[in-house]
């Protein structure tokens, strides 16, 4: 080693005094800016930059711009032999004289001297040895923080890029070597002890800072690249850190592009492993969130499309047990807690996002979601087969869970314009279906719209307080929104709740569900009419469990009457009227003696105390429609309709329910009809419906409609067309027809015919007719409208 290092030393001195005998002999004939060049630097490259010669070639430069090229070119020759002879002090002096000139040259020919400024900042940049690398580097940070007056658009700088990406991943033994950096004067103190984290992290938010509209997805996509290769999605720590930084970083305005960007790379890992697509969830949920509070632009629907796309793509992948996998080719056969993970993540995001939006988008949201629950119906039916079935069953279930994150804190000052009839009746149709899961997640949706003053966890226990005034309930008095939304929404919402308590497979969270949204609904939406409403509907679910047609189980019984016992207890308190808190105190406190089993505190216990005797009630340990009336009447309530039952009636809903198909519930609607029918003894049996009937039906209704439009074509164009006088005596003659049915209808009332009986004895026994009223006579046709 001492013999090479000699040698190198003996040839440079050659070297050098050969250039000194040939400058002495032809001195002048060399370029001026070449002597300029050479005489910067020193004999012994470690006494540095001869700064006085420095000072001459910068002057030089100034005065003579045009050959700024040529000194960039010179200087580059140079360095690039010292490069490659290993004279590395003599490096260090041509960049630090690159460097002076570059700062101190402002003019239009410093792009030719810049082309040799990066080629040597490369060359440094392409050496193994990590001083001369940090040297290029901090050469080129000094260069990138030149004000430019135009853009150079000729410049190319891949190669930077790619170069300093590697040495940012470096993979050097020693761990210094691997993290250090000279200082730089561009830097302050507190910067210089920056860790590379750090540092990077800061350059990363100068770069997004400054990125404009359309070069937003260049730096977003080789992000998405990183994470994919070094398979960083999964553990999602790094990858959320990651597109924080990036939400933070741009413009607000350009929020909506890194969600474009987010959606467009979930769909194209839908192949992936479930870990890799919910750590995409993941990311997407924390951007999503932070771009709502910019701006989201038209992706709110698209964002909720995609996700919910995911869903159904998650189900049938857990169904089939199996999925082409995207990056090997194969078969990959799934893991169902990653599956189900992955759901979960899905449904978190579509709830996180949703909370930040404002009402009329989170309505929209509600639509579109319930719009994609299957439910059965003429027009759209389901997957048949067992397959189908469980297919139908978990998209159910996912989206009503969805919905249910979405609708979470939903407040709204009008329910008639946020919940519309199209989303409301679909909703609580889901009511009726045999799954018990499915209902309990709609009856939480509709609490969760129902409140809005956040009162639902104070009646997440059913019990029979004695002073509510504990609860420290907000309640408002009921909005003209709210008494119109109740009017016309009402009496379905009370069938549906009434038909739910009906349920066999109700457990305990069913009935806790039904007494939060049964106090809910008095709290926000309550005026007379809806208290008494709600009254009814209580009364006649105890009257389910006191009759039992259903043949309901013992602690779904139990539990109907311990769920009236409860909400009787908490109106009574709301309505304020002595007589009937009393009333109901009586009932509880002899429930209290007698019949425990009948109060929540004794059926919605951990171990529920039931019992079989059921069917020998007392009335004294009932709740009494007809003592609640007069109680109530007497206060200013309606006592005409509080002492009416209440009965729901039978709509075409019923098809949902598990116990009815769609044709026994339509001839059951046909047979309700002719027993409540006053005239059902002139009426035929009911008619069975079958499948050829309804098409029959179906395609007799079309031709009498397309009839019945022939006919009014007909009437219009004769109005039309024909001539007065044939208009008028067609209206004569029907005037005509029309005086002759009216004499007939007067002859028969001033003559009434006798009673179908005969005759009836009066008081004294003297015979007497009987006569019909008007409003029971059989009108023709023509004179009824």
């Amino acid at each position: 080693m001492a013999c090479r290092r000699g040698l190198v030393e003996c040839t440079a001195a050659v070297d050098r005094h050969i250039c000194n005998g040939v400058c002495g002999c032809c001195g002048a004939l060399r370029p001026r800016y070449k002597r300029l060049v050479d005489n910067i630097f020193p004999e012994d490259p470690e006494d540095g930059l001869v700064k006085t010669n420095m000072e001459k070639l910068t002057f030089y430069a100034l005065s003579a711009p045009e050959k700024l090229d040529r000194i960039g070119a010179y200087l580059s020759e140079k360095l690039i032999r010292d490069v490659s002879r290993h004279r590395y002090g003599y490096v260090c002096i041509a960049m630090e004289a690159l460097d002076q000139l570059l700062m101190a040259c402002h003019c239009q020919s410093i792009n030719l001297f810049v082309e040799s400024f990066l080629k040597m900042v490369a060359k440094l940049l392409e050496s193994e040895k990590p001083d001369l690398q940090i040297l290029g580097t901090n050469s080129f940070v000094k260069f990138a923080n030149i004000e430019e007056d135009t853009p150079s658009y000729h410049r190319s700088y891949d190669f930077f890029v790619s170069r300093f990406s590697e040495m940012c991943h470096s993979s050097h033994d020693d761990l210094d070597i691997r993290t250090n950096r000279s200082p730089s004067p561009l830097q302050t103190t507190e910067k210089e002890k920056e860790s590379p984290a750090e540092l990077s992290e800061r350059c990363l938010r100068e770069l997004l800072g400054r990125a404009a509209y359309g070069n937003i997805k260049n730096a977003i996509k080789p992000v998405m690249i990183h994470l994919d290769n070094h398979s960083l999605w999964e553990p999602k720590t790094f990858a959320v850190r990651c597109f924080k930084i990036i939400m933070y970083s741009i413009q607000p305005q350009h929020s909506h592009l890194v969600i474009q960007q987010l959606l467009g790379h979930l769909d194209a890992n839908s192949k992936s492993a479930a870990t890799v697509r919910a750590g995409i969830v993941e990311v997407l949920s924390e951007a999503a969130v932070i771009a709502a509070s910019g701006s989201v632009g038209p992706t709110v629907l698209e964002v909720f499309n995609t996700l919910l796309r995911q869903l159904r793509l998650s189900i049938d992948y857990a169904l089939t047990g199996s999925y082409d996998c995207a990056i090997s080719g194969g078969t990959k056969i799934i893991k169902e807690h990653e599956e189900r993970m992955f759901q979960e993540a899905v449904i978190k995001t579509t709830g996180s996002f949703a909370s930040t939006l404002p009402t009329y988008q989170r309505s929209e949201v509600m639509l579109f979601i319930m719009s994609k629950v299957p439910l059965p119906s003429l027009h759209h039916p389901l997957d048949t087969g067992r397959a189908g079935e469980n297919r139908n069953r978990l998209t159910q279930i996912m989206l009503l869970k969805s919905l249910l994150q979405v609708s979470t804190g939903f407040q709204c000052s009008n329910m008639l314009t946020a919940l519309p009839s199209s989303f409301l009746d679909r909703l609580l149709s889901a009511t009726l279906m045999e799954d018990s899961e499915i209902r309990l997640f709609v009856l939480q949706i509709l609490i969760s719209f129902i409140d809005r003053h956040g009162n639902k966890h104070k009646f997440q226990t059913i019990s029979t307080i004695g002073d509510i005034s504990i609860l420290k309930l907000k309640v408002d008095k009921c909005s003209r929104q709210d008494t119109v939304f109740m009017k016309k929404n009402s009496q379905q919402l009370y069938r549906h709740m009434y038909l739910a308590c009906k349920e066999e497979t109700n457990g305990r969270a069913h009935y806790e569900a039904l007494y939060c949204l049964l106090a809910l609904t008095s709290i926000e939406l309550a005026n007379e009419e809806v208290v008494v409403d709600l009254i009814r509907l209580v009364l006649a679910m105890q009257e389910v469990a006191l009759v039992n047609e259903d043949n309901l189980p013992l602690y779904s019984r139990c539990a109907l009457y311990a769920l009236g016992a409860a909400y009787l207890n908490l109106i009574s308190q709301l309505t304020t009227v002595p007589a009937f808190c009393q009333h109901i105190h009586e009932v509880i406190e002899m429930r209290q003696k007698e019949a425990p089993y009948l109060l929540p505190e004794g059926v919605f216990a951990e171990k529920p105390r039931l019992s079989r005797n059921l069917d020998r009630l007392g009335p004294e340990i009932l709740f009494r429609q007809s003592k609640i009336s007069e109680v109530l009447g007497g206060s200013g309530y309606n006592s005409d309709r509080l002492s009416t039952p209440y009965v729901p009636q039978l709509t075409d809903e019923d098809r949902l329910s598990k116990r009815k198909s769609i044709g026994e519930t339509i001839s059951l609607q046909v047979e309700v009809e002719s027993r409540n029918s006053p005239e059902k003894e002139e009426r035929a049996p009911a008619e069975e419906i079958t499948y050829e009937t309804l098409k029959k039906a179906i395609v007799d209704s079309v031709a009498v409609e397309e009839q019945e439009r022939e006919r009014r074509r007909q009437v219009v164009e004769k109005f039309q067309k024909a001539p007065f006088e044939e208009i008028a005596a067609h209206c004569g003659a029907r005037a005509t027809l029309l005086q002759s049915k009216l004499n007939q209808i007067f002859e028969i009332t001033i003559r009434p015919p006798p009673s179908p009986s005969g005759t009836i004895t009066a008081a004294y026994g003297q015979p007497q007719s009987h006569s019909i009223p008007v409003y029971e006579m059989k009108f023709p046709d023509l004179c009824v409208y």
